[in-house]
């Protein structure tokens, strides 16, 4: 399955922890050559660590922070002094802050949300491309949600930003129809990771009731569908997955078992 991927030069954002991170190590064990990009960098370098443990070719990380042209534009030069081609761009970055209703939302988690997963998505590809787009059966592979196609209450912010993910990827898809280029999301349901206790601020048993009596997917899970996605032949497309753990059926519908 990974055979594909091994050599290749692949670029993750938000590597740092959760999704990114374990893609990181997926990638590695296929021999990936990874350039890895994130806020943290103490976290970033372990996770760097990490993958060249697992058997990456190359394991390298910069700085990056997906909500600021310039530093994607110094990220973007940085790849540039290792490889003149990139073949899998993850845009992981991201995350879900607050979980307020439209009428006590604030300014500052609205922005931060549509800045790393809308803004943040398309900066990185348009960034990108040039080193993309002469090497087809590359992949772009974007990190959605299920939040992306069912609104919850106290989501709406979140929501419309990762339907927002959903519907670049579309337009992408599109736009280099004929390039050899793919694009995919990959949309994962519950899955625990850091996730819950960025959204909640810290609030750990806030955080950790969101998967309480449920086997949640895990940041693995995860990576292992998002690793799958980009091993596939160059004119295999998987344009939309979706993937949720086995106790959820949807963001209303979700199996959970009593304490012990």
């Amino acid at each position: 399955m990974s055979s594909r991927v091994a050599g290749q030069w692949v670029v993750i954002t938000g590597a740092s922890a959760g999704f990114g991170a374990a893609a990181a190590r997926a990638f590695g064990r296929a021999g990936a050559r990874l350039l890895l990009g994130a806020r943290r960098l103490d976290k970033l370098a372990a996770a760097s660590q990490e993958a060249h443990a697992a058997g990456a070719q190359a394991a390298r990380h910069h700085a990056l922070d997906v909500t600021q042209t310039r530093s994607v534009s110094r990220f973007v030069d940085w790849v540039r002094t290792h490889t003149d081609r990139v073949d899998v761009l993850v845009n992981n970055a991201g995350g879900a802050h607050g979980q307020d209703t439209v009428e006590q939302g604030q300014d500052a988690d609205w922005e931060t949300m549509f800045q790393t997963n809308v803004l943040g998505t398309l900066r990185m590809t348009r960034a990108l491309l040039p080193l993309m787009k002469p090497h087809p059966g590359g992949i772009i592979i974007n990190l959605g949600s299920v939040a992306a196609r069912e609104a919850y209450e106290g989501g709406a912010a979140y929501c419309a930003a990762k339907a927002g993910v959903l519907q670049i990827t579309r337009a992408l898809r599109l736009e280099l129809n004929g390039t050899g280029l793919r694009v995919a999301t990959v949309d994962p349901g519950l899955a625990e990771t850091e996730f819950a206790l960025v959204r909640f601020k810290g609030d750990a048993a806030r955080a950790a009731k969101v998967y309480e009596g449920i086997q949640p997917l895990t940041a693995e899970d995860v990576a292992e569908a998002i690793l799958w996605v980009a091993s596939r032949p160059p004119h295999v497309c998987v344009d939309e997955m979706v993937i949720k753990c086995t106790d959820q059926a949807s963001v209303h519908k979700v199996h959970r078992r009593p304490r012990p």
